[in-house]
Parts: structure tokens; sequence; C-alpha cells
């Protein structure tokens, strides 16, 4: 089933096809409040009365024109000045390639430092956000260069690539800021984790490793990007064996999946932050949101019956 899923987010037929479905344009609504960038600060203003943070990303990626990269980054400028007025606690988690990453690097690289800069007048953050294998070395090699520079800047890593250990050393200079997933692409045995217990142990040993940069370092920042309590209730109680304060890493979990999970975190004390995603281009980060646990796929069919 995940294979499938996969697949049918990167067919180019289903993509044009599938979000024109009234039942598909029903069903995403589990995962994102609407379309419209005021959805997602409606969203967040109501989070902010339970504790809970924000971050927001413009579904899309794989631009093919180098105006809509300047397009993208121009909404996300509007975007941080809106957060602002509204004063919530918001961040934003940006994709590389729907910056122009494919089609100009150097361009991509100066988006996201005035993205940084804009932000930084505000107190925001801004993460990089993981897209396929493919994109991996360029991505991390990109944050490297703009963490130095920028201390608002954080970048997501994938739990199930085999080389994210040696990616958290190789970034344990620079103090780096990570948000750690379990990771959403089909990707091949050789460079990634199969197995569900695999992946689970890996980002436990992950988590770990950060816990230890953030008790050198406090400049270090640990974003849990999972829903599953089970592996976070570990990595807290490791946490602690730390020693470390509640706030050394924080819970971040997408719009829609385990709010009592997320109210739960808060009332113990817990950082809590939800990914709210917004736009036209669902399509292809939905199906890979289907892929992840089989009780979405349940919720999906349910949206087809009368």
């Amino acid at each position: 089933m995940r294979t499938l899923l996969l697949w049918m987010a990167r067919n180019r037929w289903l993509r044009e096809r599938i979000p024109r479905m009234g039942f598909a344009r029903k069903a995403v609504r589990r995962f994102m409040p609407g379309e419209d960038p005021a959805d997602a600060l409606a969203a967040a203003t109501a989070f902010k009365r339970e504790g809970i943070a924000s971050e927001f990303t413009r579904l899309g990626e794989n631009v093919t024109k180098i105006e809509e990269a300047d397009a993208v980054a121009a909404h996300y400028l509007e975007m941080l000045e809106r957060i602002g007025s509204a004063d919530i606690d918001g961040e934003l988690s940006v994709k590389l390639t729907q910056l122009g990453f494919d089609l100009d690097e150097a361009r991509a690289q100066a988006h996201v430092e005035r993205l940084a800069d804009s932000a930084a007048t505000r107190g925001r953050m801004v993460w990089i956000d993981m897209e396929g294998s493919a994109y991996t070395e360029r991505t991390v090699a990109l944050f490297e260069r703009v963490r130095t520079t920028r201390a608002n800047v954080g970048v997501c890593l994938q739990a199930y690539l085999r080389r994210t250990g040696a990616d958290i050393q190789r970034l344990a200079p620079i103090a780096p800021a990570v948000r750690l997933v379990k990771g959403a692409y089909a990707e091949p045995e050789a460079i990634a984790y199969q197995r569900k217990t695999d992946v689970n142990t890996n980002f436990a040993a992950l988590a770990t490793a950060l816990l230890h940069l953030r008790k050198a370092d406090s400049r270090v920042r640990i974003g849990l990007g999972t829903h599953d309590v089970e592996l976070i209730d570990v990595i807290a109680a490791r946490s602690q064996e730390m020693s470390l304060p509640k706030d050394a890493f924080e819970v971040q979990m997408l719009y829609g999946i385990r709010a009592d999970a997320q109210r739960r975190y808060v009332r113990d004390g817990f950082s809590v932050r939800t990914l709210i995603g917004y736009g036209t281009a669902w399509y292809a980060w939905y199906m890979r949101r289907l892929a992840e646990r089989p009780a979405n796929v349940v919720f999906a069919l349910r949206q087809m019956l009368p």
C-alpha cells in the first residue's frame, strides 16, 4: 500500500486529475485547514489559545520557471508580515525546489537568506524541508552555508536514511537546528531502512545524539517531527535522564493528526508546534501523508461514502 501511494504521489496524470474530485478535496481537509493563507492563520490563532505554536508551509515543489520561485519567495515574505501582525508564534518551512533549487541553486540560497533575514527581524525561524534523496547532499550543504551566518535557519533530516547519523556529526560544529522526521519518500534499501522497527530504532538513536549536542551547546535546537507518541516518550525519558529541561526539544506534529497528544504534551510542560500546510498544490504532499499510516487511508476512503 505504501509503495502504491508513493507511486501515485509521483504520477503526473493523477496529480492533474485527482485534486479536481470532490471526495479528494474533502478528504485533504483532514490535514490542512484550507487552501488560502487566511485559513492557515486562523487555525494558528486557535492553536495559540491552547498554547501550541505553529509552522507554515505553502504546499508545492519542483517549480519549472524561475519566476514561479521568485513568486513563492515573495509570498513567504508577505506571510512573515501577516504572522507578525497576527502576533502568532509562527515559523516557516520551505522546500528548496519550490524556491528554484532545480533551476538556479545560488538564487534558491539567496531566497532562503532573504527569508531568514526578514524572519530574524521578527524573532522567527525558517526551516529548510528535506525532499527526496536526490537532494539530500545539496540540501545539507546549503544549510551548512546559510547556518554559519544566520542562526535562525534549521533543516529537516530523515531517520530512514542511513547517512543521517553522519550528517548530524557533520553539522555538530555549527550548532544546528534539526527537525528530525522518519521520512516519506520511496527510497532504495541501499540508502534507506525499509522496516518500521529499524526506522524507529534509528530515530531514537539520532534524537539521542542531538540531545547530547544540545547538552553541550544550548544553541542546538531539536524538533521531533513525528506522531509516534511512544517514540516521543522514550526520547523525553532520555532527555530527563540527561538532566535537560523540557524545552530541550520541541514536539512538532501535522495539523489534524494526534491533536489529543499535542494537548497532552502542552499540559505536561513540553513545547509543541503544529505544521500547517495550505495552498492548491497539495496532491503529492497529501499522498505521502496517506502512505505514512494505514489509518489515514481508512479516513480518506470514508470520504468517498455518501
